[in-house]
């Protein structure tokens, strides 16, 4: 959920059978459906309203239940009258859907403020970033040999291959499961890198193992808080980038969530749906959605449900599913609990090695699989306005720093972290899938016209993935309306697009 970067290196784009037959139908053929139904407003809710709203049309009901803030996962905090990101902050610069929500909604691109970042083993600053791009480069070679050349050669690879997704999309393919939606673009490749550990695959392709300890575990543990035995898919959206290609939104990431509720004329409901079940009325299949919100109990009859919030039982949605046949199974695996405290204070450079803070020269400091470290990483933060005379705090000074954790800091803690402090506020996410917790990709159709998009998320979780899945979802759901079935789960799509052209 945070973003850092090295040399060569950043933070970036930082299902199973479907139950039922898809194929049933709904209203009568070609009439369009009357209402849909979204459930969960973060980034992956808000970008299915959106999306639907280009496929439906306009005369479509588009309802969108948040039982808390809009944005999700996406959020802010405010310390001294100015807003922090304390979520998902950072984009690539491929996120191309990203980037097209950012230019339809007219928003701006938050000011790069530079900034050099280092990894620390819990005794010393093991590695470092300089301001000569070269000596750089000499250092990585030196400590590591050619291992982040081969890095990058696979990234750019897998990166290159991820990239036809915009492609089958614009000319409005679709895929039933994120199998299908992998097998699509790298193959069986694609599909065998959800499986296998990322050390075994970057051990597999010549990557040291000095090098996986002090550079790949080090990025897995500030955007994952795992490490290097996640899935080599989720390790290569991770590791997928390179230095500078990264923005943000100014005024926070959390406005492209509002903005595409707005855009899309979608009916933003403050309430928790607590349950769904099937209401069918001869050859008719509608969902009753039943929630609750501050003016009491209600219901709600849809002819599309889409669920973009995590349905796995540590995350806690409350949703349950009633009167399917067969019934549903709950399903496999965790979500992975993050800390981000958000600290206003004085750091303790002492701590890294640097007794003077005048000499201390890293805004971000990243960390090694080492036992004895309590957090994954520090960092000091810019707030989502930034002036233009903006300036990043020096360590001497009073700054603002966002620290993950796999648990709450206590005030031991923090004192080590931090010479004094003023204010610590504290958010505590389920941020990202437990991997390893779950064998197999959760389903995207659950039963016909019922879709899960958060199943992308054991792929990779990031802004752009959930983007990509909106973006299926609501080509899927379009097509299986209307019984368009050459659009969906092709195969040899290059070959299908070209033939096209």
């Amino acid at each position: 959920m945070g973003g850092f970067q090295l040399p060569l290196i950043a933070v970036v784009l930082t299902a199973c059978l479907a139950v039922g037959n898809p194929e049933t139908p709904a209203l009568e053929d070609g009439a369009p459906p009357s209402r849909i139904a979204v459930v969960g407003a973060g980034i992956g809710g808000s970008a299915t309203a959106h999306f639907l709203r280009q496929h439906f049309g306009l005369e479509v009901e588009v309802d969108v239940f948040e039982k808390g803030e809009v944005g999700g996962r996406l959020a802010t905090v405010t310390v001294n009258h100015n807003e922090y990101e304390s979520g998902g902050s950072i984009i690539h610069s491929l996120n191309l859907h990203m980037q097209e929500f950012v230019k339809q909604l007219g928003l701006k691109y938050r000011r790069n403020v530079a900034g050099k970042t280092a990894v620390f083993n819990g005794e010393e600053v093991i590695l470092e970033e300089t301001d000569w791009y070269l000596l750089d480069l000499f250092r990585l070679w030196w400590r590591y040999g050619i291992s982040f050349i081969r890095l990058q050669m696979w990234v750019e690879e897998i990166m290159e291959k991820f990239m036809r997704i915009y492609k089958y999309q614009a000319h409005g393919y679709a895929f039933s499961s994120v199998e299908e939606l992998l097998d699509s673009l790298g193959g069986s490749g694609f599909i065998n890198m959800t499986r296998r550990p990322l050390s075994d695959s970057l051990l597999e392709l010549g990557v040291s193992q000095r090098f996986i300890d002090e550079v790949i575990a080090p990025v897995m543990r500030v955007n994952y808080g795992q490490n290097v035995s996640i899935p080599a898919f989720v390790g290569a959206v991770s590791l997928a980038g390179a230095q500078n290609n990264l923005w943000a939104v100014e005024g926070g990431n959390k406005q492209v969530c509002s903005g595409l509720l707005k855009m899309a004329n979608a009916n933003l409901l403050k309430a928790q749906v607590k349950s769904i079940s099937p209401v069918h009325s001869g050859e008719l299949l509608q969902y009753q959605l039943n929630f609750t919100s501050a003016s009491g109990a209600g219901s709600e009859l849809y002819d599309i449900v889409v669920l973009a919030t995590p349905l796995q039982a540590s995350v806690g949605s409350g949703l349950q599913f009633q009167d399917f046949a067969p019934p549903f199974d709950e399903l496999p695996g965790s979500y992975h609990g993050t800390v981000a405290t958000i600290v206003h204070g004085y750091l303790n450079t002492s701590f890294f090695g640097f007794p003077d803070p005048r000499l201390f020269p890293f805004a971000s400091v990243l960390t090694t699989e080492t036992p004895s470290l309590f957090f994954n990483s520090v960092a000091s933060v810019c707030p989502v306005n930034i002036s233009a005379g903006f300036r990043r705090k020096q360590p001497q000074e009073a700054g603002v720093y966002k620290v993950f954790s796999p648990q709450s800091l206590d005030k031991s803690q923090l004192k080590t972290l931090f010479r004094s402090y003023y204010s610590a506020q504290v958010t505590e996410w389920q941020a990202y899938p437990q991997y390893g917790s779950s064998q197999g990709l959760p389903p995207v159709e659950l039963h016909p016209n019922l879709y899960y998009l958060n199943g992308i998320e054991w792929a990779g979780s990031a802004m752009e993935m959930s983007s990509v899945a909106a973006k299926n979802i609501a080509l899927l759901a379009y097509h299986r309306w209307n019984k368009q079935t050459d659009m969906v789960d092709q195969k040899d799509l290059m070959h299908r697009i070209k033939t096209e052209l």
